[in-house]
């Protein structure tokens, strides 16, 4: 049932509303994001973004909030699942999603940095539907609240079910299910107690360091594999936009088609990079500074997470051969379990160990940072009231999440993307000029960017 309704929601409309938004977004504000990426990263990260001020955190440290969130299960697993089921061709639409992605997350950081307000403990706060409460009038509190309700129930999804879901496959065969859940929900319990601060002064350091290290090892696999990486390239490219099935090659399975692959590409895209659901804009308008300079900032998040990490991941699985292996019951191999076939593919046993040290530093950075972003919205429905429950809730879910089947899992992941990203694209359209005529401003004045 779940497979069925996410299959619903993520139809030709969604589709079209995702990609839509953002090629309306480039266009709408002169390609400025294209243009400045170089600059964006430079502002990133640039020594003056690791100042913070006394109401909020540093530019950088919600940079990494907001990376902690999107680099986990969405680089390991939905990558993975998304070659499985859509073909080799779902990582060029993961791309070109991500292409278009740095406008729409431009342009969310942007607003929410903008509407921003200051709460009664004196930090900022914000985020979309601060935005849509503010900006689009008396219907805008009703989409706000509505908002700001499916962010809380995203982030018991995909920042505690799935996170855990994927260190229980990364360490299937090493340990029980049940054990994995209760690690990890005795790993992160005490850092969520600790509050944005503290979830913030973490991911800080968690982010770059585990990045590195994973981009290491998997830049060794498709080094290791160097020899089939042309062949892998050309299958993808055919297998994006041929409108026939595709076989065979050194992806080593089948695609079904254009559609498929770019319904799977798009759709895990989105998971993995968040451009589009809004939730980066709830770090971002957590530091102080120009909106536009911000949302510059929180743009480069797409491009960290998508062009560099998934990108890293799909050519490792797509070159390795891994694609299109099956089990031992005859069904094909998908998940943690398929970037693991990829990473032994070069580095042995070894290639087991690092991927299972991966998966647990990419799950427990996601968990912070969807703790975050879940309960900033919460404060924004009841003031504040009702964190302990949350809480309590979020770290039972992360232990759940350990023996939950996969598929059921990433269906209610594609389901709470889905439904957050419909009312705050629609917010973006609405607010495109006023978004379009910032950042010319800005521009213009020769400030941020």
């Amino acid at each position: 049932m779940l497979n069925a309704i996410a299959s619903c929601l993520w139809g030709p409309g969604t589709l079209a509303l995702v990609l839509g938004t953002g090629a309306f977004l480039t266009v709408r504000t002169r390609f400025l994001p294209w243009r400045k990426l170089g600059r964006a990263l430079s502002l990133a990260l640039g020594r003056e973004s690791r100042r913070a001020g006394q109401e909020g955190i540093s530019p950088f440290s919600s940079l990494m909030i907001a990376l902690a969130a999107t680099i986990g299960t969405g680089n390991l697993v939905g990558v993975a699942t998304a070659l499985s089921s859509g073909g080799p061709g779902a990582l060029v639409w993961m791309e070109l999603a991500a292409a278009l992605g740095l406008s729409t997350k431009f342009a969310e950081c942007l607003l929410c940095a903008k509407y921003r307000r200051v709460d009664r403990r004196g930090q900022l706060t914000g985020g979309p539907m601060y935005v849509m409460a503010a900006a689009l009038g008396p219907p805008g509190a009703a989409l706000a609240a509505m908002y700001a309700a499916l962010t809380v129930l995203a982030s018991g999804s995909l920042g505690a079910l799935t996170q855990s879901n994927a260190i229980a496959g990364a360490w299937a065969g090493a340990a029980a299910p049940a054990v994995v859940g209760v690690c990890t929900a005795a790993l992160t319990a005490p850092l969520l107690l600790g509050g944005g601060r503290r979830v913030a002064g973490v991911c800080t350091w968690l982010v770059p360091a585990m990045g590195l290290f994973y981009l290491a090892a998997g830049a060794g696999v498709i080094l290791g594999n160097l020899p089939r990486l042309p062949e892998a390239l050309g299958t993808m490219l055919r297998c994006a936009f041929s409108f026939r099935s595709v076989s065979g090659g050194a992806a080593g399975a089948a695609a079904s088609g254009a559609w498929q692959a770019m319904r799977w590409g798009v759709a895990r895209g989105v998971f993995s990079n968040e451009a589009g659901l809004g939730s980066a804009g709830i770090a971002a308008a957590g530091a102080g500074g120009d909106p536009v300079r911000q949302g510059c900032i929180g743009m480069t998040g797409v491009f960290f997470d998508t062009c560099v990490v998934c990108t890293v991941t799909g050519l490792a699985i797509c070159c390795s051969g891994a694609l299109g292996a099956v089990d031992d019951a005859g069904c094909p191999v998908s998940g943690a379990a398929l970037t693991l076939l990829a990473f032994e593919s070069v580095w042995g046993a070894w290639g087991g160990r690092l991927l299972r040290l991966a998966a647990v530093l990419f799950a427990a950075s996601s968990v912070l940072g969807w703790d975050y972003q879940g309960e900033a919205a919460l404060v924004y429905l009841t003031g504040g009231r009702g964190l302990g429950v949350y809480r309590a809730v979020f770290s039972l879910l992360t232990l759940l999440g350990a023996v939950v089947p996969l598929e059921a899992v990433f269906s209610l992941t594609d389901i709470c993307c889905a439904l957050m990203a419909m009312p705050n694209l629609l917010c973006l359209l609405l607010l495109s000029g006023e978004i379009a005529r910032d950042a010319r401003r800005s521009a213009a004045q020769g400030r941020s960017i």
